[in-house]
């Protein structure tokens, strides 16, 4: 597996952030919009998979495959960033600012959007034989989970708002997880391996990722879906980013950042114990 050292990975995340906040505009935006169509493909994929076999865990087994091609092929998504990017300011790399942090979690995102758009709209045509026919099972199956993820959680007040958030916060621990978890392995297979794991913990677990419901929940309104944009945005798309921030940054970013990138002075022994050890 070619495992590289935490000390090493940390270092390599504080690097990507860097990168990430002085990358042009042009290709920040392409890399986005990939990886926003790439993981909306492979959410696709699960749902098939999950309606035709009846069996979520066999489709949380093989979701991971689009997750591992959009990041071996180098795009980015917004959970990911959400991680990565403010380390280069915490670690007073030169020039790196929040402003710079903020322009590109935006551009991130606006990437991310358009390209789960894109393959929402292109499914949409598939699961509705080019909007002739009424949506297929997995097409009413994907409306069915947009109904269960806003508004079941609008009828629960402040108590669903309050699971979305934790949902999301939970979700990017995994999927940042993997987003490191990249780093640790020189060879393409560790590579593969190490993200694979936590992927498919989310998944199975059902948690909120904001990329994956910049496809689902379209797609769930153009598929017939008794909900609507304000809906999507209130109860799920708008707590959902603000957990993934908070999930990322706290428990991989900031954590990883704190003991391996930053490791505090070792402790020495006692003098009785020095004593003993002569």
């Amino acid at each position: 597996m070619s495992y590289v050292m935490p000390k090493e990975f940390a270092a390599k995340m504080v690097d990507a952030g860097e990168s990430k906040i002085f990358m042009s505009t042009k290709d920040t935006l392409i890399r986005a919009y990939m990886a926003g169509a790439i993981l909306a493909l492979a959410a696709a994929f699960a749902v098939t998979i999950a309606v035709n076999t009846g069996n979520f865990l066999v489709a949380s087994l093989l979701f991971p495959v689009g997750f591992c091609m959009l990041y071996l092929m180098g795009f980015d998504l917004l959970t990911g960033v959400f991680t990565l990017a403010p380390l280069a300011v915490i670690a007073k790399r030169p020039g790196c600012t929040w402003g710079g942090v903020f322009r590109n979690w935006g551009l991130v995102a606006l990437g991310n959007f358009g390209g789960a758009m894109t393959t929402a709209i292109l499914m949409a045509i598939v699961f509705t034989m080019g909007f002739s026919t009424e949506p297929n099972a997995v097409g009413q199956k994907i409306g069915q989970i947009g109904e269960a993820r806003t508004l079941g959680y609008a009828a629960a007040g402040g108590a669903g708002l309050l699971t979305v958030f934790v949902r999301a916060v939970l979700c990017n621990w995994m999927v940042s997880t993997g987003v490191v978890a990249a780093m640790m392995s020189t060879s393409t297979s560790g590579k593969i391996m190490a993200m694979w794991m936590p992927i498919l913990v989310f998944f199975y677990l059902g948690f909120e990722h904001s990329i994956v419901n910049m496809f689902l929940f379209p797609s769930g309104i153009m598929l017939g879906g008794q909900f609507t944009w304000g809906d999507y945005l209130l109860y799920n798309e708008i707590p959902v980013v603000l957990g993934n921030l908070v999930g990322g940054l706290t428990f991989v970013g900031g954590m990883i950042y704190a003991t391996h990138f930053r490791e505090s002075p070792k402790r020495n022994a006692s003098p009785d114990f020095r004593v003993a050890a002569e």
